[in-house]
């Protein structure tokens, strides 16, 4: 079967992306034009869903405050950066196998194994006695991070009618809001009056709930293949290979972006000769020369996270050493982009949005970008920090709207059976992108006096940051933007490209 071709929903009522109507009655009938994520044949599997992203989210914010106190203590400060990449190689490996599993069997089996490999790790590293077994939990977390988040998009795509998709993707954005808040803030307090380990020992223990609720709705709703009256082909070798490579060449490079020494340029290369092949088998065709339709979706996917979350994770920084602020006030400064980002997945969401959508994307890459380029501005004494604060918040509006919708497109054109290869296409392009951009941009700040990024703060103010050095990460990351709403100019294609 082809992938659908891109229409509007508003305009023609009788689009059903998803399952055949045919096998097992899965879905009750009723008509694709009306109801909500929260109506009686949705809310518990909204519910469910819903909560597994928050518990993901704030695992997310709050593992990330404790983890400098975890590396104090079991002494391995020297490989602090190998908690972090554990996790993300071993993610990108298993968003490839949860795509072929996903298609296969259905989201399900994936589902479970994910949240389950999620919750060993998080305990694995709570009861690590030694820094390497700790990071070893962060990779079994990555594997189950990687299966979870492939696997929820094809619970969306296959249990929820195509007018509904852009109301429970606007939910996934909201439920980041109150963690990106409160994950911080609560995993100081528990760090500091409980230890650093209750951080991820509390954790699996708040599975249970969105598990019990959302796992007999999905088997109801979404389970099985996508077409149960095809034969299931054997699983796709090469593609297992290919994230096999991806995951090793990201490894490679972010080992030898440890220390920049010449030796460096061995494990370099080796990791960029597994890294080229594997991204261009694993992308659909098309992807770098931006083709109209899905390449087109899955490039901007990675070139605004990308763009974005490089240009933000030096916003901090710069305040705290150009501008004086504390920490805190530094990260309070953004606090409101995750409202904003809310805001703008949910106004993708209206229906009365959906005829616009590729306008809608386009403004969205429009704003990043005018977000990234203004945020230097704050270098010249003169201007305020309150004007960061506000082009910021902008960007995350754009960031809300973009990211929620180029999740609607892929599925809107996928057919059933690709959605879980696709949507996995989507998620190694968004968090590709983030690190060989962030990789850029770092070497870039530290070629032009930047100082070291990896001190403390205390020993970055020390040693002082050349403001020009900030500038030569968000331009260049504000003119990887503008590219994006280029790109978004080609969201809309006439005819299906497969992986």
């Amino acid at each position: 079967m082809s992938a659908l071709e891109p229409r509007d929903a508003a305009a023609d009522p009788d689009i059903a992306v998803g399952l055949p109507p045919d096998p097992g009655a899965r879905i009750p009938a009723h008509d694709d034009t009306k109801g909500s994520v929260l109506d009686a044949a949705h809310r518990a599997l909204s519910i469910g869903i819903v909560s597994v992203v928050l518990l993901i989210a704030f695992e997310a914010t709050a593992v990330g405050t404790a983890m400098p106190v975890a590396a104090r203590e079991l002494d391995g400060v020297s490989v602090y950066a190998f908690a972090f990449s554990a996790y993300f190689t071993t993610s990108l490996f298993a968003m490839v196998l949860a795509g072929q599993w996903s298609d296969r069997t259905g989201p399900l089996a994936p589902l479970t194994t994910g949240i389950s490999a999620f919750a060993a790790g998080l305990l694995l590293s709570g009861t690590a006695g030694t820094m390497w077994l700790f990071i070893l939990g962060r990779a079994v977390q990555g594997l189950g991070g990687g299966l979870v988040i492939v696997a929820l998009y094809v619970v969306v795509g296959r249990a929820y009618e195509e007018h509904l998709r852009p109301a429970i993707m606007a939910a996934f954005a909201a439920s980041w809001v109150v963690p990106s808040v409160v994950g911080p803030l609560a995993s100081g307090t528990v760090t500091e009056h409980l230890g650093w380990r209750w951080v991820f020992l509390g954790i699996p223990v708040l599975v249970v709930f969105p598990l019990a609720l959302a796992l007999p709705a999905i088997r109801r709703t979404a389970s099985g293949p996508a077409d149960p009256s095809v034969t299931l082909a054997p699983w796709d070798r090469r593609r297992i290979r290919l994230a096999l490579g991806i995951s090793a060449g990201v490894a490679l490079l972010q080992y030898a972006g440890q220390e920049l020494r010449w030796l460096s340029l061995l494990p370099a290369l080796a990791g960029a000769a597994l890294l080229v092949p594997a991204v261009r088998g694993l992308l659909p065709k098309g992807t770098y020369r931006a083709a109209r339709g899905l390449p087109s979706v899955v490039l901007l996917r990675g070139l605004a996270a990308g763009a974005f979350i490089a240009a933000e994770s030096f916003v901090p920084l710069m305040l705290v050493t150009q501008r004086g602020l504390s920490p805190t006030l530094a990260g309070l400064s953004l606090a409101m982009g995750g409202l904003t980002w809310a805001l703008g997945s949910w106004i993708q969401s209206r229906p009365w949005t959906e005829p616009y959508r590729e306008r809608l994307v386009v403004l969205g890459m429009v704003l990043v970008a005018i977000a990234i380029a203004a945020a230097p501005s704050v270098l010249i004494t003169a201007v305020p920090v309150w004007v960061l604060a506000l082009a910021w918040a902008l960007g995350c509006l754009g960031m809300g709207a973009v990211i929620a919708s180029t999740s609607v497109l892929l599925m809107k054109l996928s057919a059933p059976e690709e959605v879980g290869a696709n949507s996995a296409a989507l998620q190694i392009s968004d968090g590709l992108s983030n690190v060989l951009l962030l990789a850029a941009g770092g070497a870039a700040f530290a070629a032009l006096g930047g100082g070291a990024v990896g001190h403390t703060v205390a020993a970055t103010t020390a040693t002082g940051s050349h403001p020009g050095a900030f500038a030569a990460v968000f331009l260049p990351m504000a003119g990887v933007a503008a590219v994006g709403a280029w790109v978004a100019t080609r969201l809309r294609g006439a005819e299906a490209h497969r992986l």
